[in-house]
């Protein structure tokens, strides 16, 4: 088991020390968790809402009008599940040693990047790369 490392409130990410060091994966790691809180709250909620909201409309419009929402409803939560397993994969790779490191070229993702969308798994350049190559291949 690790020791915890101190981590003050105020703390950033910065280049001038060494990458990925224990602060700097302490650091990530605490914002996925706060993130994946965050996801996980919203959900209970939908939940929440879902379930009050499943009443019987007698209104043809209105009663569209809440299954329209609904869906939409559903529709962002099975984005932000997907994200939630996203944030899952970025803590294993933080567990495993691999967290900041591009999964094409291995070379170190910025850390701006990194605070900006922790759960990326390739450098700027590798990722407009891959759109590009996705671009070109998708069936329009």
């Amino acid at each position: 088991m690790k020791a915890e490392v101190f981590l003050p409130d105020d703390y950033r990410p910065a280049e001038d020390e060494p990458f990925m060091n224990d602060r700097q994966l302490e650091y990530f790691r605490r914002k996925l968790l706060t993130w994946k809180q965050e996801l996980l709250n919203q959900s209970a909620e939908t939940i929440d809402s879902l379930q009050e909201s499943a009443r019987n409309v007698p209104d043809i419009a209105d009663r569209a009008s809440e299954e329209t929402d609904r869906a939409l409803e559903l529709r962002t939560r099975d984005r932000q599940r997907k994200l939630v397993a996203k944030i899952d994969a970025a803590l294993r790779r933080i567990e495993n040693g691999e967290f900041g490191y591009c999964e094409v070229t291995g070379e170190p993702i910025s850390l701006k990047r990194l605070d900006a969308r922790p759960i990326a798994t390739m450098t700027l350049e590798a990722q407009e790369r891959h759109e590009r190559r996705e671009k070109v291949h998708r069936d329009d």
